[in-house]
């Protein structure tokens, strides 16, 4: 090739947009048929998915038709996600019930959630996440100092398996969660940033928190909602379907964008049983936006 042709050819080539190299996928629940369910997400235009956490399922012999699947439809499988013991799912109870942060039950939890970090192992896996519970704002209570201690037992577990772990956002504030990340000094903490619980938690707006986490931010859950009513603030905010919600999900792309984001947008959708055609309309709309925005 003459020098002046060439030329052009690389001009035009660094011209050209770079394919995204995001997946975008939604979370597994059934694991009774995961052939049947990988095949369809893969029909259905889906490069990934997230496995719900099973205790009585996830067994070394599911583990090795994960891998089979994954590998004969093409579908990464980028975490184990799982919320051990009872939860309440509001501001009352919620403190006092999910996660690592209370001590009641927090024995049994730790016990499962490493039981997740060996699934993970198993299944090739690379990550687990979790709700870890509502972090305390406050750094010198004893909640947050007895929590610390806590995350790093489990950090390390994961970390000798090379496992990552990732919180999702929620009960807390952006801040607190990267202050207990950095406090807890260990280099496989993570987060999957839910951008409508941000919101129902009444935490902060999605597209600032996505700015204020920056490269700690490996994967997105792609859900929609609106902050607390103001008439019942003990109860969270409202879910409801992407894009009628109050997420600014073009802000949120462009910004992950600007941060190089290379992770999955995981779609969860907890109203309606996760129907598929919704599942199927809202991949091709966040398809849109990450290839226009």
């Amino acid at each position: 090739m003459k020098l002046k042709s060439f030329i052009m050819a690389a001009l035009l080539s660094a011209a050209m947009p770079v394919a995204a190299t995001n997946t975008i996928g939604t979370i597994v629940y059934n694991l009774g048929d995961i052939d049947g369910n990988f095949k369809e997400l893969h029909t259905d235009g889906f490069t990934s998915c997230e496995i719900n956490w099973n205790r009585g399922m996830c067994t070394p012999e599911l583990a090795k038709k994960i891998k089979e699947a994954s590998k004969k439809y093409n579908i990464k499988v980028t975490t184990i996600v799982g919320v051990p013991g009872h939860c309440e799912w509001n501001f009352t109870g919620g403190p006092q019930t999910i996660g690592l942060v209370p001590e009641e039950g927090r024995e049994e939890k730790m016990k499962e959630l490493k039981e997740m970090i060996d699934f993970c192992k198993l299944a090739d896996v690379p990550a687990m996440h979790t709700h870890f519970g509502f972090i305390p704002e406050n750094p010198n209570s004893p909640e947050y100092k007895s929590f610390i201690p806590v995350l790093q037992d489990l950090a390390r577990y994961a970390k000798e398996k090379d496992i990552l772990i990732y919180f999702e956002t929620g009960q807390e504030t952006p801040t607190t969660l990267i202050r207990a990340i950095k406090d807890s000094g260990m280099d496989n903490l993570f987060i999957n940033c839910d951008v409508a619980n941000l919101m129902l938690y009444g935490k902060a707006n999605p597209v600032d928190a996505i700015r204020q986490f920056g490269p700690l931010v490996k994967e997105i859950h792609a859900k929609d909602g609106f902050y607390p009513d103001r008439n019942n603030p003990n109860e969270l905010g409202r879910e409801v379907p992407i894009p009628t919600g109050a997420v600014d999900f073009p802000g949120v792309v462009r910004e992950l964008k600007k941060l190089g984001f290379e992770g999955a947008y995981t779609i969860e959708y907890e109203l309606n049983d996760g129907s598929r055609d919704y599942l199927v309309n809202t991949r091709k709309y966040l398809q849109n936006l990450i290839d226009h925005e």
